[in-house]
């Protein structure tokens, strides 16, 4: 392996750490209303809409607010200390790109074991 795909443990840490940060935003915003702000719904013939008929939102709650930019700045600083790690310094302008995926790839996190409970169920 040459230094172009051999990655620092704490960087494939921090890389890890960043791919289940996204997953965690996202199923966290994915449980929220749709709206941000309180809205009124609409049924499909009104307004365009592939979901058919959309229903009022209640928006989100000062909590909910909090929670999605304390998320949000956790995901900048992981996508800022990843980009920024020493590592990348060893790896050619020309070959950063393909290194970056490999990373991503060889730090992805395995599957959650309660999923594997679930799958092994089946």
């Amino acid at each position: 392996m040459n230094d172009e795909t051999a990655f620092p443990h704490d960087l494939l840490q921090l890389q890890e750490r960043l791919h289940r940060a996204h997953a965690e935003h996202r199923a966290y915003l994915a449980a929220l209303p749709w709206s941000v702000e309180p809205i009124k719904g609409w049924a499909r013939g009104e307004r365009f809409s592939h979901r058919g008929d959309v229903p009022d939102s209640p928006g989100w709650s000062a909590e909910q607010k909090e929670t999605v930019d304390r998320m949000r700045a956790e995901i900048r600083q992981l996508s800022s200390d990843v980009v920024g790690h020493p590592h990348w310094k060893s790896v050619p302008t020309e070959n950063m790109v393909a290194s970056r995926m490999l990373l991503k790839r060889q730090a992805r996190p395995a599957e959650a074991p309660e999923n594997l409970e679930a799958a092994e169920a089946a």
